[in-house]
């Protein structure tokens, strides 16, 4: 896409000279006669350099450079002035502008001040998200193959433009993935822009994704730019797409096919060069029979899939997470834990339906709340079954009936895949009978979604 060089002079000839000049290098100029319509302009547009006139009625270029760049601190504002000398030169760099170029302004004087003024922020930019990422380390943690399979699809698809659909439970690392295909990525030097579908309230999703103009709604005091316009030439995030409505649904469909859309409120049509990576925890084939979720929308989403797998299918990694998440938790000042072989084998044993988002729960408690610096399998047990990890020794969780979550020998002779359903009914039955029936409350507890909550309650035939 175009560079958007904004020109902010009051003399008609000049603005015309400076906008053919940029046109024939292939910028977009974009001009206006004072520093009060650039305010408006710049509240609208995503520039990237302006070209600001010292000398103009009302408010003049050296009122109106500090204001810029106190709203827009990281623009290259560069001054254009007919009567320019070193005093006001020296000036106008003290307060935030990047060159000075005397009037009439020469053609290569012009396009060496914006390539250079366009170079010099690209490589800021690239500072910033550098600083941003130090000690972050978006990877998935796991030596499974199941794990390996996905860092071996996310390392194909990364460098291409191919949009993805990341599917998994509710805490299986889909911003993650996300996060490690936009690092691999082409516009790994551009920010990611992220929007949480299931976040923001129908009523302002719109104007969140496609920005709005000034008095489109009451509240709409300014105009303001949308995700769409954000990630021109970057990626867009959308999480939670499952929970989109099918009014933004339809909407967003013919923006992801067109790559135009309009603001709310407005008329101009917006151009964006946007890659698209999307997320559900939902079953989105059975979102579309109930008619819930557009099927052309889900086909034009689901270029590439990838399928995040649950803990309990790759436990394996489990060692490494806890190792991996309690280091975090000791960089945050929570200090460090020994795990006895005892707990490491509790924790295997448990089906995690929260997933990894669940054991970091479990971990920072523990970190929390355990006195002691050897963790048991005792404490794993009671903190996973609703019990503290600091509780006084020799007191445990009050005896239940026995059930194949308190004692996997009772399985006997049973095949895996029964008592693998056993284990979750007895599970789910004493969990929800010590939140006395409140399903939310329980599935809050074991970090699972209400509404999967319900869906293995009816599955497993519970009352």
């Amino acid at each position: 896409m175009a560079k958007k060089i904004l020109i902010i002079d009051d003399e008609e000839t000049i603005r015309q000279s400076v906008a053919g000049i940029l046109s024939d290098e292939g910028f977009e100029p974009l001009s206006v006669a004072s520093a009060q319509e650039a305010f408006a302009l710049l509240e609208a547009e995503a520039v990237h350099v302006v070209l600001l006139d010292i000398w103009m009625p009302e408010m003049d270029g050296m009122e109106a450079l500090p204001k810029i760049k106190e709203l827009y601190p990281d623009l290259p504002v560069i001054m254009i002035s007919g009567h320019g000398n070193i005093e006001t030169a020296v000036q106008a760099t003290k307060m935030g502008a990047f060159d000075f170029i005397e009037k009439p302004p020469s053609y290569d004087k012009i396009i060496l001040a914006i390539t250079n003024a366009l170079q010099v922020s690209r490589l800021a930019r690239e500072n910033e998200i550098l600083k941003s990422q130090q000690g972050q380390r978006p990877e998935l943690t796991g030596v499974s193959p199941a794990i390996n399979a996905i860092r071996e699809q996310i390392l194909r698809v990364a460098p291409t433009p191919a949009w993805v659909l990341i599917r998994g439970e509710h805490g299986t690392g889909k911003e993650l993935a996300a996060q490690m295909i936009h690092n691999q990525s082409l516009v790994k030097d551009k920010p990611m822009i992220e929007v949480n579908c299931a976040a923001i309230p129908e009523e302002l999703i719109e104007s969140e994704l496609f920005g709005h103009e000034k008095g489109a709604f009451t509240g709409a005091t300014a105009s303001k730019r949308g995700k769409f316009d954000l990630a021109d030439g970057s990626i867009l995030f959308l999480d939670e797409i499952g929970d989109m409505s099918l009014k933004t649904q339809a909407k967003v469909l013919r923006i992801l096919q067109e790559q135009k859309f309009e603001r709310v409120g407005g008329s101009k049509t917006i151009s964006v060069d946007v890659r698209v990576i999307a997320a559900t925890n939902k079953d989105l084939e059975a979102e579309i029979e109930a008619g819930t979720f557009r099927a052309d929308l889900f086909y034009r989403l689901n270029v590439v899939p990838i399928t995040l797998p649950p803990l309990r299918e790759r436990l394996e990694d489990l060692p490494l997470l806890v190792e991996d998440l309690m280091h975090d938790f000791q960089q945050k000042g929570l200090g460090g834990k020994k795990f006895l072989p005892g707990a490491l084998h509790a924790m295997q044993r448990h089906d995690w339906p929260g997933n990894v988002r669940e054991l970091r729960n479990c971990l920072e408690r523990i970190s929390i709340m355990s006195p002691d610096d050897e963790v048991s399998g005792e404490q794993i047990v009671q903190v996973l079954h609703g019990g503290g990890a600091g509780n006084a020794p020799g007191q445990s969780i009050p005896p239940g009936p026995p059930s194949l979550a308190d004692n996997p020998a009772l399985a006997g002779d049973m095949a895996f895949k029964d008592a693998k359903r056993q284990f979750e009914a007895d599970y789910l039955k004493a969990k929800i009978a010590e939140n006395d029936g409140n399903i939310s409350k329980t599935a809050e507890q074991i970090g699972m979604e209400r509404s999967h909550l319900h869906k293995r309650i009816k599955a497993l035939g519970l009352d």
